[in-house]
């Protein structure tokens, strides 16, 4: 028999996906289907969850909705009981959640920053606290992917919230990987560019209304402002299986990333220069 970390990652395994009724969400429940996985998906838009599952289960998968707000511990415990109730285990975990508020920060509000670090941020620490310890309990292995940004690994303007709460994110799954690798789970960072989703859309309209005060920031960056092409968040998806079947740390999406990594990493090597130093 092969050992919990190298048992098929898909196939008759259960994965459970938070933000998975659209966008990169639903992309990952197609493509985990297609490998057998059965399907967990976790959303806090009903209507859209319910049709989500719905085209599933139409093409043959095990798939299950449940109502959740990742903002909120107790409603992420309860997501993985009902998973852990309905198929027995749980084994892929997609801390895939997330909003996106843009502008510059010095005119943002503070329920800016507390909506997108509810979100983004402590939606994926609430996945980590409910379901690493089932994980561990089971003793199957099983695989964690954070959904982060590019924005988590490189500042920039525009995106100054949403680049605190991914870096904080990208931070978290790093250390997660180095803790967890030993005890047969994986661990994924994901940090696409832009994909084609409604994400800033449905940022805008799912926003709490204790949030809201009329002066939030705008949900939609300037035109021009956001480097690299739009890709379909089906390519995505494929990336993510790719990545958890290799067991990368990292998972990127665009070419165009390369060349910013490297000059973030070049600013940062050469402050260790002669004479610089």
């Amino acid at each position: 028999m092969l050992a919990p970390s190298r048992m098929e990652p898909f196939k008759d395994r259960v994965a459970v996906i938070t933000g998975g009724a659209g966008g990169i969400g639903m992309a990952l429940a197609r493509a985990f289907a297609a490998r057998g996985a059965a399907l967990v998906l976790a959303d806090l838009d009903e209507a859209a969850l319910q049709t989500a599952v719905a085209e599933l289960q139409g093409n043959g998968a095990q798939a299950l909705g449940v109502p959740t707000d990742v903002s909120k511990l107790e409603s992420v415990q309860a997501l993985a009981a009902t998973a852990r109730q309905r198929f027995g285990a749980v084994h892929i975990v997609c801390n895939n959640a997330g909003i996106g508020v843009f502008g510059d920060m010095h005119r943002a509000t503070h329920n800016d920053w507390v909506y997108t670090m509810n979100v983004n941020f402590w939606g994926v620490v609430h996945g980590i606290e409910a379901f690493v310890p089932l994980l561990l309990e089971q003793g199957q292995g099983g695989h964690i992917v954070n959904t982060a940004s590019m924005a988590g690994l490189v500042g920039m303007r525009w995106l100054g919230i949403y680049c605190a709460s991914k870096f904080a994110v990208v931070g978290a799954s790093e250390a997660l990987q180095r803790e967890l690798a030993p005890l047969g789970i994986g661990v994924s960072v994901l940090c696409p560019m832009i994909v084609d989703t409604a994400i800033n859309e449905n940022s805008a309209r799912m926003r709490p209304s204790e949030l809201r005060d009329g002066t939030e920031s705008t949900p939609l960056p300037p035109a021009g402002s956001m480097a690299g092409g739009v890709i379909a968040a089906a390519e995505v998806a494929r990336r993510v299986v790719r990545g958890i079947e290799r067991g990368d740390l990292y998972i990127l999406t665009h070419p165009e990333q390369r060349e910013f990594l490297r000059r973030r990493a070049a600013k940062i090597d050469g402050l260790f220069e002669e004479g610089v130093w």
